[in-house]
């Protein structure tokens, strides 16, 4: 293994190991507090353009196995841990973590002070960082890509089965979301992001679900009337990226926090209960608290933390939204209830809610 570098554009410098695919890399650098779950998270399709940090100081140990990963193609830009472990002990597993970056050409850098970086990127806000085997003065930080037009699916899948039909559409979906709508028995058909209301209304689905996926919502703009057109025919649930663009396309306001909500462990707070659950969040943009019209949606969720809103529910509509991950791959399962609770209620609400509008 040869000395790498992780410079940040602030400037600062962190040495260790290289592992992983041998190139360079730029991104976002971000933190993830989760004490497992790192298949999951380096396979999520809403770390695209970014290098994850992980808290937790040892990674690797259980290996890689064949089930766990939430999408094909990792679109990760890198990772950074602090001690790797190259014997993992898992009777699933089938490959190391330093090969599973390597094979999906993903860089990396080992022993590094993940304590400190975790510091420096709180104390300087989420910043851009260059892993490479040099080190780095300066580097130009480029325009960013339009992620979810890289990790969304390019054509209509559709997935049979006997309970309601629901459509997925994928900013960049994870796995575990459709699986666990398969297992609530729904066929799921997922379409592209960009997929208009008329050909969502074509394939006549019971429900409609916006996934997560990466980047500033903001960049989805164009398309929020035709997410506003759906929203107002279908049942319909967002999660986290999906919450933010129907917030977005009723008129709110959305912003980036200093260095985002990603981990199993973010403490969030039912309202109408006062119950506290334990969620799965990965997210940098918030809905802006002044900016939801209290005349159209209720907010039902708030985090412990900080105060900022993860969920509302409209007053007219049944369109649910959250900012965490309810079906929870990694992380803990408090909040499953939600995608059986939209499931639930598909048969019965259906269309007839909107007759009478």
């Amino acid at each position: 293994m040869e000395n790498g570098y992780l410079t940040l554009e602030t400037g600062e410098v962190f040495e260790g190991v290289l592992i992983g695919a041998e190139k360079d890399s730029l991104g976002e650098v971000v933190f993830n507090t989760s004490m497992t779950g790192y298949q999951e998270i380096i396979t999520d399709p809403s770390y695209a353009g970014q290098i994850i940090t992980f808290c937790y100081p040892i990674i690797g140990s259980y290996g890689i196995n064949a089930i766990d990963d939430e999408s094909i193609t990792p679109a990760l830009s890198g990772v950074v841990i602090g001690d790797l472990c190259e014997t993992p002990s898992h009777y699933q597993s089938i490959n190391k973590f330093s090969e599973k970056l390597k094979q999906a050409n993903v860089p990396g850098i080992a022993g590094v002070d993940t304590r400190l970086l975790v510091k420096t990127i709180r104390s300087r806000g989420t910043v851009k960082g260059f892993l490479s085997k040099e080190k780095k003065a300066s580097f130009q930080t480029t325009e960013t890509a339009f992620w979810v037009d890289k990790v969304s699916t390019k054509k209509t899948q559709f997935f049979k089965n006997q309970g309601p039909h629901v459509v997925l559409i994928d900013f960049g979906h994870k796995k575990s979301i459709l699986n666990a709508l398969l297992e609530e028995n729904c066929a799921v058909t997922i379409v592209p992001y960009n997929t208009s209301f008329e050909k969502i209304k074509a394939l006549n689905p019971d429900g409609v679900l916006l996934s997560n996926g990466p980047g500033d919502p903001m960049e989805l703009k164009q398309w929020f009337p035709e997410i506003k057109k759906v929203t107002q025919k279908f049942p319909t649930l967002g999660i986290c990226l999906g919450h933010q663009l129907i917030a977005l396309a009723y008129g709110a306001k959305t912003e980036k926090l200093a260095y985002g909500h990603r981990g199993g462990n973010h403490p969030v707070k039912e309202l109408n209960t006062g119950k506290v659950k334990i969620t799965a969040q990965n997210h940098g943009f918030v809905v802006v608290d002044e900016s939801i019209d209290e005349n159209v949606f209720n907010i039902t969720y708030r985090n412990v933390n900080d105060k900022s809103i993860e969920g509302l529910e409209h007053q007219n509509y049944p369109i649910k939204t959250v900012q965490f991950h309810p079906e929870a791959h990694p992380g803990p399962s408090d909040t499953e209830y939600i995608l059986k609770d939209f499931v639930k209620h598909l048969a019965s609400v259906g269309e007839t809610v909107y007759a009478a509008k």
